[in-house]
């Protein structure tokens, strides 16, 4: 009687494992941290199910520090990887965009090793309409000297300095993108078992794609470079006419970017000259995992990864995308 052979299943539990063998002396305390992370995204996407079904829709009543009306999942979400990542020992600060400052966690352990900071819920005003939102988050090793009490000193690092990061995307279903430094991987949730499953392995961004994504309807207060680089992805300046793309979910519109390649621009506006994006838990995640996937990320005057952060909720514009559309935008001066 044949037999019937099962395609070889990895978790994300156990290449969190294997990736930890790189690290000389590692003693499993990173991939417990990254289980905490794992742990809090099953929570949240459950929530996110069952939004409709459950009094978890709409706005919570607050305003959190950037100023933005907290949704009810927003909080949820902030509470959950807040609790799942304080139990963890080797985590000394954690930083979201929903508090003002920096939580000191374990602060009398020398094992905390860890900060990680995190955007709960991106894009939860979608929440209400059944579009697509998701979670980023950036891990970062304590700086050598750093004391306990010095919170900000162990987030305020460049991008270069992140140890891994990734995102998990609540749609369609629910997927885990992460890199420790060596390459990009995903991992789809299987809801009948409770966990991901490795179905993106060595995820590579393609080296020109045919859609950009960027909300047009700031285009007349972008900078003028940027309206003549739109111009030139959709008059096919670069070979063919561009189709736009924008869900309005920055995770969202950043998974379709990896997958399919292009262009996701967020430029900087006459009201918000700085750009909108937090550099520390938006744009670093994203720009880390481009460039892992073979792509690139801007500020649109130099690498997203090498500025130097002065705040927690520092914001920055953010070009990121495949190699062709990238180049292109640093010819349009």
């Amino acid at each position: 009687m044949p037999t019937t052979r099962v395609p070889p299943i990895l978790t994300v539990q156990q290449h969190i494992l294997q990736e930890q063998k790189r690290f000389p002396g590692a003693s499993g305390e990173f991939s417990w941290l990254l289980s905490g992370i794992t742990l809090a995204t099953k929570l949240i996407q459950a929530k996110v199910r069952r939004a409709g079904l459950s009094d978890i829709l709409g706005d919570q009543g607050a305003v959190n520090v950037q100023g933005e009306v907290q949704q009810k999942l927003d909080v949820f979400a902030n509470e959950v990887l807040a609790q799942c990542l304080s139990v963890r020992e080797s985590v000394g600060v954690l930083a979201s965009e929903e508090n003002e400052n920096p939580i000191l966690v374990h602060g009398g352990s020398e094992k905390a090793n860890y900060a990680v900071v995190f955007d709960p819920l991106d894009g939860s005003s979608n929440i209400d309409v059944n579009v697509s939102v998701g979670t980023t988050f950036s891990i970062l090793r304590r700086p050598e000297g750093a004391s306990l009490d010095d919170h900000e000193r162990w987030v305020l690092q460049p991008g270069t300095k992140q140890i891994a990061a990734g995102y998990v995307v609540y749609g369609s279903s629910t997927i885990l993108v992460y890199s420790v430094g060596d390459g990009v991987h995903g991992f789809t949730l299987d809801p009948a078992v409770g966990a991901y499953i490795l179905s993106h392995p060595n995820m590579k961004m393609p080296a020109q794609g045919k859609y950009y994504s960027v909300n047009e309807a700031y285009r007349d207060s972008f900078p003028p470079r940027y309206a003549a680089y739109i111009d030139q992805l959709r008059n096919g300046g670069l070979g063919h006419p561009y189709a736009s793309r924008y869900i309005g979910s920055m995770v969202a519109d950043f998974h379709r970017t990896l997958l399919k390649g292009g262009v996701f621009l967020y430029p900087p506006t006459t009201d918000n000259p700085a750009g909108k994006l937090r550099l520390l838990y938006e744009a670093n995640p994203v720009a880390f995992l481009a460039e892992q996937a073979g792509g690139l990320a801007t500020d649109g005057e130099r690498r997203v990864l090498d500025i130097p952060p002065d705040s927690i909720h520092q914001r920055t514009p953010l070009v990121v995308g495949s190699r062709t559309e990238m180049e292109a935008f640093e010819a349009c001066r």
